[in-house]
């Protein structure tokens, strides 16, 4: 009976091991911003997670794909807009994995491929862009990118979410050109306010004078206020006002003697 025992000791010791290395290698455990893209002899059988479970030893392969959201950092771009106009924009984008299956059998390297098309993407819609445009209508160039690289993006599997445009740089020259133009652009405003302001006020004198011809008396009582008006002030100088009919009088004595 030892001697039995002692035969099978080392054939159950053998299988023990031999099992904790198959459960070791069969037992997957995945976190719950992962999934596991099962692959059996080659073919994808799908992704499983998050939590834990098994896989078939040296026929099943897996690979870990990550769902949580990407800061992808676009570098620096110089660009030429439609107006001729040289600037260096450089963006942010944000993405993630939606479909993990697509993201490994339909790309190498979805991050990289994703990189690369936010930099052709900047480029081609700045080009198509005035800088105008640029400057003003910043949402509509973000939202414009992002619709771009979301669609090309697609077939992988990836979702890209939010594009911003972080900085726009422009040549010196340019900056102060624009200056110029924004203070002339202030100056053009400031004239035509003036103008505007001028007409209005002429054309309220025109009513008031108006009004006061139709009744000498008002015209008295204007003169007596600016009479008041101007005794209000320290000074030495005093106005009388004289009615215009007084010099209407002499006027029309004038013609007759000339008549």
């Amino acid at each position: 009976m030892p001697e039995l025992l002692a035969g099978i000791l080392p054939i159950l010791c053998f299988l023990l091991v031999g099992l904790v290395v198959v459960l070791g290698a069969a037992i997957r455990i995945v976190q719950e911003y992962e999934r596991g893209v099962i692959f059996r002899l080659g073919r994808v059988m799908g992704a499983k997670g998050p939590g834990l479970f098994l896989i078939i030893p040296i026929i099943d392969r897996m690979v870990k794909m990550d769902l949580r959201t990407v800061t992808l950092d676009v570098p620096a771009q110089d660009v030429i807009t439609s107006d001729n106009v040289t600037v260096k924009v450089n963006a942010v984008a944000y993405f993630r994995v939606v479909d993990p299956v697509a993201a490994i059998i339909q790309i190498e390297d979805y991050r990289r491929a994703t990189w690369q098309i936010a930099q052709t993407s900047l480029r081609n819609v700045i080009g198509q862009s005035e800088i105008d445009q640029l400057l003003k209508e910043r949402e509509a160039i973000n939202e414009r990118l992002q619709h771009i690289i979301d669609e090309a993006t697609e077939p992988w599997g990836v979702k890209v979410s939010i594009v911003e445009i972080k900085d726009v740089e422009l040549s010196p020259i340019m900056i102060r050109a624009m200056a110029r133009q924004a203070e002339a652009e202030r100056e053009r405003r400031a004239k035509i306010i003036h103008a505007e302001g001028e007409f209005q006020a002429a054309a309220q004198l025109a009513e008031a004078a108006r009004l006061m011809s139709q009744d000498p008396a008002a015209m008295t009582l204007r003169y007596l206020q600016t009479l008041v008006e101007i005794g209000v002030e320290n000074n030495t100088t005093t106005i009388f006002p004289v009615p215009v009919d007084i010099f209407a009088f002499f006027l029309d004595k004038q013609r007759g003697k000339t008549d």
